[in-house]
């Protein structure tokens, strides 16, 4: 920590200026820091303590003093609980330009707050300014390092703010934001690892999915979205950084850029339909993410995309279907989730509900019907609405016998390993979430996975499930300030999204 008056902070007249200003003030820390590695590799000269005071993330403060009674605000996002100092580190302030501004620009205009920026007392750790990939051997050890710069600490990332353990002591500082620039680095660093493409190519609006065919038909859809709208959309990423342009998205090259994807190389590979930036607003294109299967890879993924701020996950996978009544490749629209997964036990107790969210269902279900062309009665017979298990423990079935009176109380109608996960983490990270599943089985009637066995309805209904995914986002897009629904947030909640 730095002393307070080490810490100038500097106030700016609008929150366009304070972006700015935020941009430089990281961009100026970043280079000086990356500066000082060079010279350390190569001449083995350390920074003194005046150049460290240089490295370290800028600060956004905001103070609203009222003169009367708060506004009525109705939104759910961009206010203020009460009337007090609020302020957050951050990162990449250049990237969340848009974001920023979307936030700021209510809270200057509606509550009269000011803004200051300045450097913080927090360093920016060597390892978030070094690219991936880069070599900083060179005969010089990680310890050697952590000597002279400054390294991640685990005392400084967390989620105590995201899971109600701040206390407001009343005089002190209120959090402005859920995560601040030491766990969004953090974040930013998994999501390479994990996915295997540059977190800057992640859009705003998210698939994920446990079953590699849906990434066989997200790049097909991929290409084609490309050639049909180059002006729209400018690249389809995949995983290993390799892209694809609008204008090579047909025909060999483009078959021989896919190939070349080293997607088994990375635990949760992602990609990227990458929208171009209109009206001067960020893109708004699509990921999709497969994040193979278990609660805890779903856990892990969305704790590092939720940094990002996206505005919706939706969950587009298989599950088993519970009822006679269903056949292999129906749809199943989750309302609720009986959450035997475990592993937010202690972030989000199961007996805390995790409500179906009105915009996200409505436009899922409005999906469904569009793409297959079915309505009423007979979308009913393909569609059905339920509660969804999630487990922990893919053999479940060998538990029948303990699980069966729990599964009849809940009214299941389907069971997988990641949707309650999701659902949870999009409630807990304040991340507007959805499901719709499409039956790959029926483990209590006698309709089991077989090698080879899926049938020509089956593959039909993939393909089609990932168009209503897709239409989902579609609709979703054109009414996204409704999305952000005050049901994610706390009554103490940041002001921040």
């Amino acid at each position: 920590m730095f002393a307070d008056e080490l810490r100038p902070m500097e106030t700016v007249a609008d929150p366009e200026t304070a972006v700015d200003r935020l941009a430089a003030l990281h961009a100026a820390a970043t280079g000086s820091l990356r500066d000082a590695l060079t010279r350390f590799l190569s001449h083995g000269t350390a920074p003194d303590a005046a150049e460290r005071l240089t490295f370290r993330y800028p600060e956004l403060r905001l103070t609203y003093r009222p003169t009367g009674p708060l506004p009525r605000i109705t939104r759910a996002t961009a206010k203020f609980q009460g009337p007090g100092v609020y302020a957050t580190t951050l990162t990449q302030p250049a990237h969340f330009r848009a974001y920023l501004l979307e936030q700021l620009r209510p809270l200057v205009q509606d509550y009269g707050a000011t803004i200051e920026v300045g450097p913080s007392a927090h360093e920016i750790p060597y390892p978030y300014v070094v690219e991936p990939g880069a070599e900083l051997a060179r005969g010089v050890t990680a310890s050697d390092l952590a000597r002279h710069f400054p390294t991640p600490m685990l005392s400084s990332v967390g989620d105590e703010i995201a899971d109600g353990l701040w206390r407001d002591a009343g005089d002190e500082v209120r959090p402005l934001a859920l995560f601040d620039g030491p766990r969004v680095d953090y974040s930013l660093r998994r999501l390479v690892h994990y996915t295997g493409a540059d977190w800057r190519q992640i859009q705003p609006w998210i698939l994920l999915t446990n079953y590699h065919r849906y990434v066989d038909q997200f790049v097909r859809v991929g290409l084609k979205a490309l050639a049909a709208e180059p002006e729209r959309y400018a690249r389809l990423v995949l995983p290993g950084g390799v892209s694809v342009e609008a204008g090579e998205a047909a025909g060999a090259e483009a078959d021989a850029l896919i190939a070349a994807s080293p997607w088994h190389k990375f635990q949760m590979p992602a990609y990227h339909l990458v929208a171009r930036d209109r009206d001067g607003q960020a893109g708004q294109g699509t990921s999709l993410v497969n994040i193979g299967v278990g609660p805890s890879n779903a856990k892990t993924i969305t704790d590092h995309l939720a940094v990002l701020r996206p505005h919706c996950w939706l969950m587009v996978g298989h599950c088993g279907g519970l009822r006679q009544s269903q056949t292999i490749g129906d749809y199943v629209l989750a309302h609720g989730y009986l959450r035997r997964d475990r592993i937010l036990d202690e972030l989000v107790p199961p007996d805390v509900p995790i409500p179906a969210l009105a915009e996200v269902q409505v436009a899922l279900q409005e999906a469904a019907a569009s793409v297959t062309g079915e309505r009423a009665e007979a979308l009913k017979q393909r569609l059905r609405t339920g509660t969804v298990v999630t487990y922990d423990d893919r053999n479940w079935e060998l538990r029948w016998s303990q699980e069966r009176r729990r599964i009849n109380l809940s009214r299941a109608i389907g069971v997988d390993m990641e949707s309650g996960t999701i659902a949870a983490q999009g409630y807990r990270l304040r991340v507007p979430y959805g499901t719709l599943l499409c039956v790959s089985d029926k483990p209590l009637h006698g309709e089991i996975k077989l090698p080879g066995a899926a049938n020509a309805f089956y593959e039909r209904a993939v393909g089609e499930h990932l168009l209503i995914g897709l239409a989902t986002l579609d609709a979703l897009r054109r009414n996204r300030h409704g999305l952000h629904s005050r049901k994610l947030r706390s009554f103490d909640e940041p002001p921040f999204r």
